[in-house]
């Protein structure tokens, strides 16, 4: 079974407003699954755990906040591990796009 889709994801926003742009933003992972979901999570410090069913099959995945960067790590059920590389480039992109910095001009 492959290892962890892990995922690092610099920003410039500090801990807090990281936190609080993901935070916010939770209660809308499962609609962003087709068919939808249920999606469990819970916050310890800085660390958010994610627990996610769908169609089946079960996704655990942490969320860990920096001040200078997010780590997503993702761990994926055998068979949807062939899907692994297209996840991971989705994670990337949504999340440097929650978490960018608009208020530089």
């Amino acid at each position: 079974m492959p290892g962890p889709i892990v995922v690092d994801i610099p920003h410039s926003l500090g801990r807090e407003e990281a936190r609080r742009r993901i935070a916010a933003n939770t209660d809308k992972l499962a609609s962003q699954i087709p068919g939808g979901a249920d999606v469990r999570s819970a916050w310890s410090g800085d660390r958010l755990s994610l627990n996610v069913k769908a169609m089946g099959q079960e996704i655990s995945a942490y969320v860990d906040v920096g001040e200078r960067a997010v780590r997503l790590e993702l761990l994926l059920p055998p068979a949807l591990s062939f899907f692994g590389r297209g996840i991971e480039a989705l994670l990337r992109r949504k999340g440097e796009v929650l978490l960018e910095d608009k208020s530089k001009g």
